[in-house]
């Protein structure tokens, strides 16, 4: 049973972005991880480099492919990039696992 209340979240040098990983593979970038995004704020933009498949287990975000709450299933594409925004209505945190099948890479500003 995963208690999300006690996980020990991981900050990130990204404002109000907090990771928790479950698995990690440097050599392939495959990794299985919890992201937290408090409201209101984003992960930087990224592209896939393989697919991402992502559960929302809390509040939601919203990227170009549109609006995603807790219960939705998302799958992005090798390929793909986005820019993930927290929602703010409703106040809480969007909390995801995400099990990445390859690496991503930073969109640079």
């Amino acid at each position: 049973m995963l208690d999300l209340t006690r996980i020990p979240w991981r900050a990130t040098r990204h404002e109000g972005i907090h990771l928790h990983f479950l698995r990690r593979d440097e050599a392939t970038g495959d990794s299985t991880v919890l992201i937290r995004m408090e409201p209101g704020c984003s992960y930087p933009a990224h592209r896939h480099q393989g697919e991402e498949e992502v559960f929302v287990l809390q509040g939601g975000y919203r990227d170009a492919r549109g609006l995603h709450r807790a219960g939705d299933y998302v799958l992005n594409e090798a390929g793909s990039a986005h820019n993930p925004t927290a929602l703010t209505d409703p106040a809480e945190d969007c909390i995801m696992l995400a099990v990445a099948h390859g690496g991503i890479e930073i969109q640079k500003p």
